[in-house]
């Protein structure tokens, strides 16, 4: 622990552990926002360190051990299996900050130097709903659809709440647009597996989706889109270039901010919150270009006039006037937010109208099973 201590005295340098490598849409994210936040903060790229494909189990502690050696002073690691052994390097190097992306414990674990982190990512599928449901109407209006036929399709990883808060805000985006729409939710049990996604993607086509989206992390859903010529709204980064005759848009978390805010903490000697989430406004949540040949007309003046609502408050992506949940209006609902081992209730999260997602903590807690909305399978 000495030796360890000393090291990291003589060398101070961010460290990156990502489950994936830049093959993966979701990891890519995160390693071109370190190598974007290291650049400008001045931190040559022979100084900060990455550690890829590392899985969610003891190797993430190892990794994150090795880059305590190897003298890093804040380390970060970027999915949501990685947060028990990041909490145990915590413990073990106090001096070291920790922090964790997508996690859901620090605000409950009382350290000093371990860190979760997320952004309202909600709100950028939620606008990316609002493309999807432009392209719908574009569908039903030239007659290649009906309006009873405006059903997507969402290819999504876990049933987790992440998950279900993703694909419940895009698909009321769409439906603020279209309000004929109804979704249908197939899982893969990965984040990452391309042949998986491209076959739940491809299943979603045969039973009747005519325009897909997902939350999972390779090209296998937007390719079996191009495939089919079936609109694709991906995550985590255009597909425009792989999918140009199908890809609409994507909405991403922007990681940016945040790397620059903890790093520049560590530097200056200043406290990082312990739970932090990024917005609209901090320039954390955004949706890369709109691929105008397939997105319908006017939705770009669309998604700015949606845009500004969400960042002025007068609009919220779960304003529980826009669903219901067996045919009932959502008046009350406690969110398990302190996060125990039976995912136990703990926590009012409806009010003043509204599900109030990503406010008590940052990584999302939204797992309500709304009407419009049909899981085909849910064993993962």
């Amino acid at each position: 622990m000495c030796q360890r201590r000393q090291r990291h005295q003589l060398q101070r340098q961010p460290g990156f552990i990502t489950l994936h490598d830049e093959n993966s849409t979701y990891d890519l994210n995160f390693i071109n926002a370190a190598k974007e936040a290291c650049q400008e903060l001045g931190i040559s790229e022979d100084t900060y360190m990455l550690k890829t494909n590392v899985p969610e189990g003891q190797e993430c502690y190892n990794a994150a051990a090795e880059l305590a050696d190897a003298g890093c002073n804040i380390i970060f690691a970027d999915s949501f299996g990685h947060e028990d052994y990041m909490i145990q390097a915590a413990k073990e190097f106090p001096d070291i900050q920790f922090c964790h992306s997508t996690g859901t414990k620090a605000h409950t674990e009382g350290l000093d130097n371990y860190h979760n982190a997320f952004a309202s990512i909600y709100e950028g599928r939620y606008l990316a709903g609002v493309a999807a449901g432009m392209k719908l109407n574009e569908m039903i209006d030239s007659g290649k659809i009906t309006s009873d036929q405006a059903k997507m399709g969402y290819v999504g990883a876990y049933t987790y709440a992440e998950v279900i808060s993703g694909y419940t805000s895009f698909y009321l985006g769409a439906k603020s647009v279209c309000p004929s729409v109804t979704m249908e939710v197939t899982f893969t049990g990965s984040w990452y597996d391309e042949t998986a996604e491209k076959e739940g993607a491809t299943k979603l086509i045969n039973d009747g989706c005519v325009l897909i989206s997902q939350h999972a992390d390779s090209m296998g859903a937007p390719t079996a889109c191009e495939n089919a010529g079936v609109p694709d709204v991906s995550y985590n980064g255009s597909t425009q270039d792989a999918c140009p005759n199908t890809y609409i848009i994507s909405s991403r978390i922007n990681w940016v901010p945040y790397y620059k805010y903890a790093i520049q903490a560590v530097m200056d000697g200043s406290t990082i919150e312990t739970d932090w989430t990024g917005t609209l406004s901090t320039g954390s949540v955004e949706l890369t270009d709109l691929n105008t040949s397939v997105a319908a007309d006017g939705t770009q003046a669309k998604l700015d006039e949606v845009k500004g609502k969400l960042e002025d408050g007068s609009l919220h992506v779960f304003d529980t006037s826009t669903f219901t949940v067996k045919g009932a209006k959502l008046d009350s609902y406690k969110a398990d937010v302190d996060t125990d081992p039976n995912y136990t209730p703990d926590t009012e999260v409806v009010s003043d109208g509204y599900f109030h997602e990503s406010e008590y903590r940052s990584a999302p807690y939204f797992d309500v099973q709304i009407d419009g909305i049909e899981l085909l399978d849910t064993a993962f």
